[in-house]
């Protein structure tokens, strides 16, 4: 009954910025998991940042002081920030949410509802 619409993939040169949203439809709990994940062709899907309902916020080593993940709650929309983008990060990026606060905190990615995906795409 939850749906996750992302936006604002596209093309950028390396070093660029771009700003991810997911907006969620449906009735979300008040307590919860989201998280933004990537894959690339031949590559496993791995988190690249993750929020719960209490702010507490991970993110991938790879993308240290480069990404943010926040959110507005008032929206039910999720965003990630990327700044200094590299070649490395080309990778459909997904948006995913799950009713655990906990599963957040963890390198899960078995998140019970995920968006479409947007195509991130930085050329050298």
């Amino acid at each position: 009954q939850v749906q996750l619409v992302e936006s604002g993939g596209g093309s950028v040169q390396a070093g660029g910025s771009l700003r991810l949203s997911c907006a969620a439809f449906g009735y979300i709990a008040s307590s919860y998991s989201m998280g933004w994940f990537r894959q690339a062709p031949g590559k496993e899907r791995e988190a690249v940042a993750t929020i719960n309902n209490n702010g507490n916020i991970r993110y991938a080593d790879s993308v240290k002081g480069r990404f943010s993940i926040s959110q507005d709650n008032a929206k039910n929309t999720l965003y990630l920030q990327m700044n200094s983008l590299k070649p490395e990060d080309t990778a459909m990026y997904y948006c995913a949410l799950d009713p655990r606060w906990w599963v957040s905190l963890q390198g899960f990615s078995e998140y019970k509802h995920w968006g479409q995906g947007t195509q991130v795409t930085v050329s050298s």
